[in-house]
């Protein structure tokens, strides 16, 4: 400020402050008018807004799941002659032209969307009679792309052959045999493209056949279909079978008289569609008034002028009905393409991370919140084709081809997926971007019509395969002056070794994806981003530290660290860290000097809300440190979230055999002291250098699957015979151990064989529900008890089908399995075949 004019520069701060009417009123007016333009753009592009979450939006969607699913049999209405005439044509050896004499014929499904084609082919693919006739069957989804070399990739699964070595190996796949390939969901009518592929599948046996399925009548005939299989749409008492099974409850029918008829209208008015009905019906679920159904038949339905080949409409009627943070949720997943396999736990993340998940229970996870989100969306047919790992935990989901083009078309401006043809568009609205292919950023760079979204919010990878070493730092700094209001951020696979110092103006991040970059440390830099929710460096190999500051980033909700085994330490404070829900590895430091710079099992004691998976390193991992060790500070037990459980102990040196006792006697303590919680499903121990193991197995009555990796000194298990959802026994590098069970097997007083334990009754059942065994690298075991004189019984092991003895030499004799289907036998005891399926139960091996 000039000295002296202190009266002035008083009287112009007076004119422009909110004291001046005339002023202010001009500022204000001309910020109403910018705002009212904003609303109206938002209006009328349907760009994502930022809504809260009514009261009664809450209620809505905790209501209790129906799962359905289109691949399920017995889901599926109206199409038993349809499938079997499918079946027939694809049994039929002889091609259907008599004046065709090539081995493999083409047949095609062709029917508008939403009818279900995909459902009938899958029906057709799993039917065991076409499972035995053809000797190699093959499944891949088509959709827009019809590139030669993705769809030699898909066909074979693998990634990262170049386009002749792909052509080779589709050939020596298919050669000489009957094969059955699915092109599901095909568009190309070029038949160019078409005769490319189909000079590569010619090499298959007499009787091999192409299924495809399209909604154009002109793909099958540029596809040599000599007469397509035309899918029409359910019958009126089909329909309404259906749309019954989605609308009441059991699939009863209503007891009012209006309902009913107006339910017969709407099913009507879905023209047969499988995928109309079930969401109509899903959408009226719960809405049993007659004054609600007349409103959406009088408001709704009336609005519908359908064309036979454009069911959107009718689809979209389900997505207005949603709640407003629903409707934001379904949008956002436009940012994946069509057959794309979504991952569940990572969409909640990322709703997360745009703040789409809300709960006025301030100690309410969000993340179980967005699963009820999720649950609601998959209740309404809005995704479909869940896949569920060994423990019923959703892995991914995929959405119908109509919902996704619905989910494009409601996002409209707001969200975009990039591809290679995709450069120039207008970018001033967009606010989440995908990119759905391979690049080489030495080859790509942003798009400059990208770079004028100075609002974006999302910026996702999908599926890059080969980024290698191409990593520059330019590209970061683009991304960190151009995006800098981005919530989400993903720089897999970028080759990145040390993350740029650029990234530090990203403040508004909450979700940063590192996965599998060969990076070694991060920077302590991070800790500025106050925001960040998830961290995701999953299979960062080489990551040998983090920041020292890591327990600053107080928001934090999820560190990934699956697949970091080079990670030398947690740094210690995580015990402040009270946001975490998810700590996929826990690390002590092997340098006991550092012991002081690291986390101890009493700081991961205090993050009482971990979930998912916890792998504990580093366990025992020198002599003169086995009596200091406190692992009651873990308190393992109060974890009753957490499903998978690794515990991994580091070789204990031993300078002689007299310490062996003592020594034993603090490892069987110290593993007393990391009981799990009883809801725990799977275990693993590692490196376990105890004779024996902690008596807490036996509470472990919800665990499906146990692995005992590399267990040396161990002589035999503990007890597990009566743990009634234990599917799974994998026994790995136990090399001392002589046999299964300590104890004899003896008779029972009605004469039945019975497998003693100390908490056995004669009543039960051995081994219930286990279905898999493993037994590897066991060079003394012999086998399942030290006497063995009697028979086997009905009661034991009904559910095992798979055994698998790898390097066991000395396994003289085992149980009798009743049911088993598959034995393989790989450096055993005097085995002969390494793939037998027995038709009787084996008892001895020799």
């Amino acid at each position: 400020m000039v000295p002296g004019n202190h009266k002035v520069s008083k009287q112009v701060r007076s004119f422009f402050s909110s004291s001046n009417q005339l002023v202010f009123g001009l500022k204000i007016g001309q910020k109403i008018k910018d705002l009212d333009k904003r609303l109206h753009e938002i209006t009328s592009n349907r760009i994502f807004v930022q809504l809260q979450v009514t009261h009664e939006d809450v209620e809505f969607v905790r209501r209790e799941r129906v799962t359905h699913s289109f691949v399920r049999e017995d889901n599926i209405i109206g199409r038993d002659e349809d499938k079997r005439a499918i079946i027939q044509l694809l049994l039929d050896l002889d091609p259907i032209s008599t004046e065709n004499t090539e081995n493999v014929s083409t047949i095609s499904i062709v029917g508008f969307g939403g009818m279900g084609k995909t459902a009938l082919a899958q029906l057709v693919f799993k039917d065991e009679e076409v499972q035995n006739h053809f000797e190699l069957k093959m499944w891949t989804c088509v959709s827009n792309s019809f590139q030669l070399d993705a769809l030699v990739k898909n066909i074979l699964k693998a990634d990262n052959l170049d386009i002749d070595l792909l052509q080779n190996e589709l050939r020596k796949k298919i050669d000489g045999k009957r094969y059955l390939l699915v092109l599901d969901d095909v568009w190309n009518d070029n038949r160019g493209k078409w005769l490319s592929l189909k000079d590569l599948l010619m090499g298959g046996a007499r009787g091999s056949k192409i299924l495809i399925t399209t909604r154009s009548g002109k793909v099958a005939k540029i596809t040599d279909t000599s007469k397509p299989y035309n899918l029409r749409g359910l019958s009126e008492e089909q329909s309404w079978y259906l749309f019954k099974k989605m609308a009441f409850q059991d699939g009863k029918e209503p007891t009012s008289s209006t309902i009913k008829a107006l339910g017969e209208e709407i099913a009507r008015k879905c023209k047969g569609v499988p995928l109309a009905i079930r969401t109509i019906g899903r959408m009226l679920y719960s809405e049993h008034q007659e004054t609600k159904w007349l409103k959406f038949k009088n408001n709704k339905l009336s609005t519908i002028r359908q064309e036979e080949d454009d069911i959107l409409p009718t689809l979209q009627l389900s997505y207005d009905v949603l709640p407003s943070h629903l409707k934001h949720c379904f949008a956002f997943c436009s940012l994946f393409p069509p057959d794309y396999e979504i991952p569940v736990e990572n969409l909640i993340k990322l709703w997360v991370a745009q703040g789409f998940v809300k709960s006025s229970n301030p100690n309410e996870c969000l993340e179980d919140v967005g699963y009820e989100y999720y649950n609601e969306l998959v209740w309404r047919s809005f995704f479909q084709e869940e896949e569920k790992d060994g423990f019923g935990i959703i892995i991914s989901c995929k959405m119908h081809d109509l919902m996704n083009e619905l989910a494009v078309k409601v996002a409209g401006e707001g969200s975009r997926i990039i591809d290679r043809s995709k450069t120039d568009f207008d970018a001033k609205r967009l606010l989440h971007v995908s990119f759905d292919f391979d690049v080489d950023l030495s080859k790509w760079k942003i798009p400059t019509s990208l770079l004028e979204s100075h609002k974006l919010r999302t910026f996702l990878f999908l599926r890059q395969y080969r980024w290698g070493k191409s990593f520059h730092k330019s590209f970061c700094a683009t991304i960190a002056s151009n995006f800098k209001s981005l919530r989400m951020l993903s720089l897999n696979r970028l080759g990145i070794t040390k993350l740029p110092k650029c990234l530090r103006k990203m403040k508004h991040l909450r979700y940063l994806d590192l996965t599998e970059n060969p990076i070694k440390r991060l920077p302590n830099w991070i800790v500025k981003l106050q925001n960040l929710e998830t961290l995701d460096l999953k299979w960062c190999g080489s990551l040998v530290e983090l920041p020292r500051d890591i327990k600053k980033l107080i928001k934090l909700r999820h560190l990934v660290l699956e697949g970091c085994y080079e990670l030398a330490r947690i740094p210690p404070g995580l015990g402040q860290m009270t946001c975490l829900r998810t700590l996929s590895m826990f690390v002590f430091s092997e340098n006991s000097s550092m012991s002081k710079d690291s986390a101890g099992l009493s700081e991961l004691g205090k993050l009482k809300d971990l979930r998912g998976k916890l792998e504990i390193r580093n366990l025992g991992y020198k002599k003169d440190m086995v009596l200091e060790l406190n692992y009651d500070g873990a308190v393992l037990k109060e974890k009753r979230h957490l499903y998978s459980l690794t515990l991994h102990w580091m070789g204990i040196e031993r300078e002689n055999s007299d310490a062996v006792e003592e020594e034993s006697d603090v490892i069987i303590k110290s593993m007393e002291a990391l009981q799990p919680h009883s809801s725990l499903k799977q275990l693993v121990l590692e490196g376990y250098p105890g004779a024996r193991f902690a008596s807490w197995f036996h509470s472990l009555t919800n665990i499906v699957d146990l692995n005992l990796l590399h267990c040396d000194r161990c002589q035999h298990l503990p007890p597990l015979d009566h743990l009634p959802f234990l599917k799974s026994l994998y026994l790995w590098g136990l090399r001392n151990l002589e046999h299964i069970s300590a104890e004899d097997k003896v008779k029972d007083f009605a004469g039945d064989e019975m497998m003693m334990m100390s908490a056995a009754s004669p009543s039960t059942t051995f081994f219930p529900s286990l279905e898999s065994l493993y037994l590897r690298d066991c060079p003394n075991l012999k086998g399942w008890w030290r006497n063995e004189t009697t028979s086997a019984s009905a009661s034991s092991f009904p559910c095992l089908s798979f055994l698998n003895i790898n390097n066991c030499p000395n396994l003289t004799s085992m149980p009798l399995y009743p049911n088993l289907d598959r034995l393989l036998l790989e450096s055993s005891s005097r085995a002969r075949r390494r793939d037998w399926k027995p038709h009787i139960t084996p008892r001895a091996l020799n």
